[in-house]
């Protein structure tokens, strides 16, 4: 019988965590928002996720690298962050992002529950958020998730089926439901919500 083969040791050129940098590309409508609030953002993503970060004020662009003591996931998780920054969430908020796995953020463009144009439009996103932001607030309570609306585009964070249940809320108003029934919905939700929890 011949004896078994013998590999030599893989060596993690260019696969070690040790060594991955990524670019994370910020709006410029946004970009205030990190200079502004930089410790808030920085401060998890040193501490917790041990990265090294910078930001490039001239291209825009926030900049990751991962050192011996960072997990595998860190930079992943990172990203989902600084993205949910850039798309209107305060960091106080998408730090959760950092902090729980189930946590994600889901985008979506009112055309694509529906093609409204001009003041049709406009009262989709007037349903949407209610006199005051109450029916979105309503939303989030119910749901236990944080809603931002910029022009069309809406994004909704918290967990899998949270997201779901108030994005479907979102698009039974888009579709013209009255309020009425979308915030009797929602209440029905978040008893089973607390009643699970």
């Amino acid at each position: 019988m011949s004896a078994p083969p013998v590999f030599p040791e893989i060596k993690q050129n260019g696969l070690s965590a040790q060594d991955e940098i990524r670019s994370v590309r910020v709006p410029p409508f946004r970009f205030k928002y990190f200079k502004n609030n930089w410790p808030a953002i920085y401060e998890p993503i040193v501490k917790q996720m041990k990265l090294n970060i910078r930001m490039n004020p001239n291209a825009h662009v926030i900049q990751l690298k991962t050192n011996p003591d960072s997990c595998i996931d860190a930079v992943q998780k990172t990203c989902d962050f600084i993205e949910a920054i850039s798309k209107g969430f305060e960091a106080k908020d998408a730090i959760a992002l950092l902090k729980m796995d189930e946590v994600c953020v889901d985008s979506f463009e009112i055309d694509n529950v529906k093609r409204l144009q001009g003041d049709h439009l406009k009262r989709a996103m007037g349903r949407i958020a209610g006199k005051d932001g109450k029916i979105k607030f309503s939303i989030e309570n119910a749901t236990h998730t944080r809603i931002i609306m910029m022009g069309q585009k809406i994004s909704v964070m918290g967990s899998q089926a949270n997201v779901k249940f108030a994005r479907d809320a979102i698009q039974d108003l888009i579709l013209g439901a009255p309020p009425g029934k979308v915030y009797n919905n929602l209440k029905n939700i978040a008893s089973r919500l607390d009643s699970s929890i």
